[in-house]
């Protein structure tokens, strides 16, 4: 069983990897449900490590917000409290989504970068589960995330001309 410091310390690298600050000049796909492109609020975050045999470790204390833009921007504000206290990820980046793929490229202390990964989103519930892929290669954190505020309004029929 691995070491409540390790699982920690493993946590908070996987996301240092996977939510580094940056940019990049990815676009956002065409296609997607209306609702997609909003502001998320982190309910939940799972870590895979498949290099043990401990279960997945669901992490506590998570919370902040993800907003997709429909220009391929993302913002986000993770926050995960634990036993050393609140660990904050900003980012500000690309994202490019494009069947249940999803692309998060952003520039960190290290240089340029990109974490790929997958995606579903349920636009009856709101409900956007993204999983991206960690390391060591084969692991994955998973996010489940829940859309804030009211959905959006269907589209409006086209004016007609009046003769």
């Amino acid at each position: 069983m691995m070491h409540p410091t390790c699982r920690w310390l493993g946590t908070a690298l996987l996301l240092g990897a996977a939510l580094a600050p940056g940019t990049g000049h990815a676009q956002a796909a065409p296609g997607l449900p209306r609702g997609f492109y909003t502001t998320y609020r982190y309910a939940a975050y799972t870590v895979y490590d498949h290099t043990t045999a401990d279960p997945p470790t669901r992490v506590a204390g998570v919370g902040g917000t993800l907003t997709l833009f429909p220009t391929g921007a993302y913002d986000k504000r993770l926050r995960i409290t634990g036993p050393n206290g609140p660990l904050d990820f900003v980012q500000h980046g690309r994202c490019t989504v494009g069947g249940d793929s999803i692309r998060f490229a952003f520039t960190d202390a290290k240089g340029f970068d990109v974490q790929r990964g997958t995606f579903r989103y349920d636009a009856r519930t709101r409900h956007l589960t993204v999983a991206i892929a960690g390391y060591p290669a084969g692991s994955r954190g998973v996010y489940e995330l829940v859309a804030q505020g009211p959905a959006p309004a269907p589209p409006k029929p086209p004016a007609q001309r009046r003769r």
